[in-house]
């Protein structure tokens, strides 16, 4: 089927989603309602390009008529007007394409963000820290809600490692390009001497997982509770509230001892355990699928280094795209929007041209 032909059936499908949401018996039925709203969100972008692009295409069939006119002045007219109209088609036709790419069927879901201090000792925790103020506050900026699930500090402000939910709307198809080694080099608050050092941190972005997406069996689980580490004095704590959750067939460990309650350091362990299994399996589909790979940024290995932060230059570069901006003050306030456009268009090339290929 060509592209037209593709959608136009597309949009049929999208009046016809909008007949059956009102009708009687789907409005009484809140699932079936939920899932075709769903389905209408999902294609709405597309079928509203679509519209566009088809409204533009009748504006140019019009002005080449103008063409056959013999009237001078209609001609010039309508040669600007073409003038202006074929660069708009050209993009339609493009965001298009795009658009039709198989999604993610990730991309909706909230994410659970783990990052660990790694080479650099104290810095590198300091680095940790730094990361995650700065994913917190592109949060803020979207709207999203954060929630820390476990953390493990450093005496001077640094995180040996800290995860945490970002809780909105298509957080993973913006941040799923953050997984891998961030490099940071700048003067360490711990140096006195002024030599810049080499420090790095790794990042994991993982979709979070819901019930339906996997299933965690209790015969699967050894779950253990010990006195959580505090800051000392009247600040630790005297029962057993942290837990530590072992998945037995995976090997997986999860703990949790950030509150008070043992039951909510459960759920929360419970939670990130169920997303970490997720992210296995995913992993593991990846693997199988090597000629996918190649339609992606990066090779989705967390071992990569993927960027560089530079202090004395105020540089960020990403080293799969190959993009330099002279913004990191910016960029560590949460301002990430030029990156991650920049990422998500490139995965989107790589794509257009394996299809094309």
């Amino acid at each position: 089927m060509d592209l037209i032909g593709k959608l136009e059936e597309i949009e049929r499908s999208y009046l016809e989603l909008e007949d059956r949401m009102g009708l009687p018996e789907i409005a009484g039925n809140p699932a079936e309602l939920q899932k075709l709203a769903k389905r209408h969100a999902d294609i709405s972008e597309l079928v509203t390009t679509y519209r566009e692009y088809r409204k533009v295409a009748d504006e140019m069939h019009e002005a080449r008529a103008l063409l056959e006119s013999g009237d001078h002045e209609l001609v010039a007219l309508a040669r600007e007007e073409l003038h202006r109209l074929q660069p708009l088609t050209e993009e339609l036709e493009h965001r298009l394409n795009v658009l039709l790419l198989p999604r993610d069927r990730n991309d909706e879901k909230s994410v659970i963000v783990e990052i660990r201090g790694g080479a650099g000792g104290e810095e590198a925790a300091l680095f940790a820290a730094d990361l995650f103020r700065m994913y917190a506050r592109f949060a803020e900026r979207k709207g999203w809600k954060v929630e820390i699930l476990s953390t493990n500090e450093t005496g001077i402000g640094g995180l040996k490692e800290i995860t945490a939910r970002l809780d909105g709307r298509g957080a993973y198809s913006l941040l799923k390009f953050e997984s891998g080694v961030h490099r940071v080099q700048r003067v360490p608050v711990t140096e006195s001497g002024g030599r810049i050092h080499t420090s790095t941190a790794t990042v994991a972005v993982l979709p979070e997982a819901e019930e339906v997406d996997v299933e965690v069996r209790t015969e699967d689980l050894r779950i253990d509770t010990y006195r959580a580490s505090g800051a000392g004095g009247q600040y630790v704590n005297m029962t057993d509230s942290a837990v530590r959750i072992t998945h037995i067939p995976t090997g997986v460990v999860v703990t949790c001892q950030d509150e008070r309650s043992q039951l909510k350091n459960r759920v929360k362990a419970l939670h990130i355990l169920r997303t970490k299994l997720y992210d296995l399996e995913l992993q593991r589909q990846h693997a199988e699928m090597a000629a996918e790979r190649k339609g992606q940024v990066g090779t989705g290995d967390r071992s990569e280094r993927i960027r560089t932060y530079n202090f004395p230059q105020n540089r960020v570069t990403d080293h799969r795209i190959n993009v330099t901006l002279h913004k990191l003050d910016a960029i560590l306030d949460g301002d990430l929007f030029e990156l991650v456009d920049a990422l998500v268009t490139a995965d989107e090339a790589e794509k257009l041209k394996n299809l094309e290929g």
